[in-house]
């Protein structure tokens, strides 16, 4: 075994016997590649990635390929998951050199880290040919490797890399229709979602999209909004046996899924399919929230309630093979019931995808739809496609499971805990806010240390001090306990959400360049110090953070907070129209400056009854507060002998109200 031995990240773990003289990210490797002057190999992935586990079989496990590595190259392993920063920095390197990046993600580096040569997945030949090359290219020509190292890094370092504005505007609907306009173009108007294969959920997207909708009262972007998300979940990307998303299908129908599950596009699709209920009420979107929160709980979490990050694709080396189904299957397990369930889900003899006789299900028809086609009442389709599928679901339990990454992040579970708020405040359920207390306590318990630092990744051994974080475990756990408060009243979880976005602020941000850096001033120092930008599958850390500082400077009054949010949306402005889809969180703190935030005050002993009632209204540009008692500066003065509701905006209260339709009414007229 290699050095990866000693690893708890199940990725590196993968790689402990292969011949490769694999180290970790730290000291030893960094200091033997320049002691014996020798190029550094970053090999990055994670433990779900298909591809990942096919360069491995092919060329890691290989004898001949290894001693290649081994003879010229200090390899190391890296956990992208694990240490963003370091896949953030070799990632931006490959993007420049190649236009493109994805996992496996393999770097060829100077002794001193920095990059000459990256890409993705090679082929063995390719891969070996290309080490040979590089490695003589190194001993013959060490000036041409200097100079190209210098100019990749500098690139590296002015890669999503923003220009301090300091210039103050007021932003319009015109700013907001300019960033939709653009991106409509792109819209699939058949399939749902944006462009071709393969199509990524994006819940941000959707989220941004569906507020605009609802705000700006344009039915054309609603519309596409709901194809969006009834395609999502009648597709094979989603899981009809067991509940969950897919991380993307392959195709540009949603049908075929590259079959892993990641916990932070669940958490995300929780969030997304709650706010949709509350937006326009539909059976469909409550079923997905309910299975999704039901596969999490099952195979996701902890026993102690923190959740692991995902499910590998492959199972006895067969990507989806746990998932897939032949009909004589479904008929050996249904017998007389197989029918209809083969065609509630478009199983077919001959197999629906590139398995022979395979099938990955899907949906096309909602249930009305089928029950008037097949002559059957809809309450009885209903009733009998669940039994067939708890007998499907119990069959395919006893195969051969896909693999568990069984970290559990920080970043990560702030998305989780704030979908399971999302969850709680779109539906209701006792058992869901059960849960997110119980995933929140967790965090406090085992990823934040008495220093107030949070620890990224959780050891069961040691909780909080000294252990990296990055900024966007900041930012998604801050988020999860305003959603937290907004569903408890309970001020701790706010304080605690201050307390961090304060440590934030201290390690975090640059004042000068009005931006959130990824590392910690005190943090290991890479080749550059970069900042996450742009929003991808999940909210780049900077637009996390000022729609947190957004909240919380209204929250408690903060000008200092709001100061910062201002800055950052300035600074990303000019970037908002060039490539709306990288910047849907950001776009939706723009909706928010256009629109205004309206700060919902329920004070008294039936706070929790009116608070629920408001939650039922689909009010996106709201933070709401209150309770029996309460020390927040808006709440100074507002506790009276009955329960009454205070609506405010800009520094400004209505008189109160005393019932849920007479305060909607003043958000109407606000």
């Amino acid at each position: 075994m290699n050095r990866l031995a000693n690893s708890t990240s199940p990725y590196l773990l993968q790689h402990a016997n292969n011949p490769v003289n694999w180290y970790p990210w730290g000291k030893e490797a960094l200091e033997k590649a320049k002691a014996e002057n020798k190029l550094i190999l970053v090999s990055i992935g994670y433990s779900a990635c298909h591809w990942c586990h096919v360069m491995e079989h092919e060329s890691f496990e290989d004898e001949a390929v290894a001693a290649v590595m081994n003879e010229y190259f200090v390899c190391i392993k890296v956990d992208r998951e694990e240490r963003p920063d370091v896949d953030q920095i070799y990632m931006s390197a490959v993007t420049l050199m190649s236009g493109r990046g994805g996992w496996p993600l393999n770097c060829i580096c100077l002794p001193d880290q920095r990059p000459i040569y990256g890409g993705t997945y090679f082929r063995k030949n390719d891969w070996t040919s290309l080490l040979f090359n590089l490695a003589d290219f190194y001993k013959q020509k060490p000036e041409e490797a200097e100079e190209y190292a210098v100019r990749l890094t500098e690139g590296i370092r002015n890669y999503e890399s923003v220009v301090f504005i300091d210039e103050k505007k007021d932003y319009t609907k015109a700013d907001l229709e300019l960033v939709i306009d653009n991106w409509q173009r792109y819209f699939d108007k058949y399939e749902g979602g944006t462009g071709n294969a393969p199509k990524f959920p994006q819940p941000n997207n959707w989220q941004l999209l569906m507020r605009y909708a609802h705000l700006m009262q344009d039915e054309a972007i609603a519309k596409q909004v709901k194809l969006t998300l009834h395609k999502m979940a009648y597709g094979g990307i989603y899981d009809h046996v067991g509940g969950g998303f897919a991380r993307y299908s392959v195709d540009g129908r949603w049908h075929v899924p590259h079959f892993e599950k990641m916990l932070y596009d669940n958490a995300q699709l929780i969030s997304l399919y709650a706010e949709a209920y509350t937006w326009e009420p539909d059976a469909l979107y409550e079923q997905v929230v309910d299975e999704i929160i039901e596969f999490s709980t099952r195979e996701l979490a902890s026993p102690e309630l923190g959740f692991y990050s995902a499910l590998d694709a492959d199972s006895e080396g067969v990507e989806g093979k746990f998932y897939i189904f032949t009909k004589t299957e479904i008929e050996e397990i249904l017998g007389n019931d197989a029918d209809l369930f083969c065609i509630y889900y478009h199983i077919t003899g001959d197999g629906n995808w590139e398995e022979e006789h395979s099938n990955v299900l899907f949906r096309k028809e909602t249930d009305a739809e089928l029950a008037v086609k097949l002559g059957l009442p809809v309450q009885e389709l209903i009733s009998r496609i669940d039994a067939s599928r708890k007998k499907v679901f119990e069959v395919r339990g006893h195969r051969v499971r896909p693999g568990l990454d069984n970290k559990i992040l920080a970043s990560w579970n702030g998305l989780m805990l704030k979908g399971i708020c999302d969850a709680y405040r779109a539906f209701n359920k006792p058992e869901y806010l059960e849960l997110a207390l119980k995933n929140a306590y967790f965090m406090v318990d085992n990823l934040l240390g008495q220093n107030g630092r949070l620890s990224r990744v959780y050891n069961s051994n040691k909780a909080g001090d000294n252990q990296v974080a990055f900024l966007d475990d900041y930012a998604n756990v801050i988020d999860a306990f305003v959603a937290l408060y907004e569903i408890t009243f309970d001020e701790a979880w706010l304080h605690q959400a201050q307390k961090l976005t304060d440590t934030a602020i201290a390690h975090y941000y640059d004042e000068i360049n009005g931006i959130f850096f990824y590392n910690a001033d005190d943090d290991e120092q890479l080749i550059a110090r970069k900042s996450e930008i742009m929003d991808g599958v999940t909210p780049a850390s900077n637009s996390a953070m000022a729609r947190n500082l957004k909240k919380l400077g209204l929250l408690f009054d903060n000008e200092s907070y709001a100061a910062v949010s201002a800055q950052l949306l300035r600074n990303i402005m000019p970037q908002l129209t060039k490539y709306s889809t990288a910047y849907s969180n950001w776009s939706m703190l723009l909706l928010e400056e256009v629109f205004g935030t309206y700060e919902i005050a329920i004070t008294g002993n039936n706070a929790e009854t009116l608070r629920k009632e408001i939650e039922n209204n689909y009010i996106p540009n709201k933070i709401i507060l209150g309770g029996k008692k309460g020390s927040l500066p808006l709440l100074q003065d507002k506790f009276g002998k009955s329960t009454q509701i205070f609506v405010c905006k800009d520094k400004t209260c209505g008189l109160p109200a005393n019932n849920t339709a007479e305060a909607l009414k003043q958000v109407a007229e606000a």
